[in-house]
């Protein structure tokens, strides 16, 4: 596999991005929302680099599933979410590529009534979206490639790499069922 964006560069990169949070917050208590699955190497790295004060949700959104590399429906789950009314909120994901899933799930956070709301993404992929949306907080930009590692998965491996990589293709799409 082509490592894309390597462990020591990711790291580097959430000091970056923890000192920006900071600044923006400045010491304001926050309510982190991670996006299930993907999220969780980015929301675990990055919260133990903010001290201010932190609640951490997670909702459950997929338009994957199984040995896919394009998006499907999209599923959301909120029932794990608290009360955001009045909170400041920052919702992460491991990726925005088409949008499918992030701009439903911000228009639904908003629907809470949070003091405020913001984006964050380790990975913006280039020449993909389909919906508008501009992450307040980003990683990398990449190129329009399917990519695995520190959280995002192909049918749920490759998770736990430390480092992003570029997902070997087949050479058909019927290899890919």
């Amino acid at each position: 596999m082509q490592i894309l964006i390597t462990a020591e560069r990711i790291q580097q990169r959430l000091d970056e991005l923890a000192v920006e949070i900071k600044q923006h917050y400045q010491g304001q208590p926050l309510t982190i929302v991670g996006v299930l699955t993907g999220c969780l190497m980015f929301l675990a790295d990055l919260v133990r680099r903010l001290d201010m004060p932190i609640r951490l949700a997670l909702v459950q959104a997929s338009s994957y599933r199984g040995a896919v590399t394009r998006p499907g429906e999209l599923r959301v789950r909120t029932d794990l979410l608290p009360d955001l009314r009045g909170r400041h909120v920052l919702l992460l994901d491991d990726i925005l590529d088409t949008g499918r899933t992030l701009v439903p799930l911000v228009e639904q956070l908003r629907a809470m009534e949070p003091a405020s709301l913001r984006v964050g993404v380790l990975l913006h992929k280039e020449g993909r979206q389909e919906l508008p949306l501009k992450p307040d907080y980003c990683g990398f930009h990449i190129p329009d490639l399917f990519v695995i590692g520190y959280g995002l998965d192909y049918n749920d491996e490759y998770r736990q790499l430390p480092y992003v990589a570029v997902l070997p293709m087949p050479s058909s799409s019927t290899d890919l069922a």
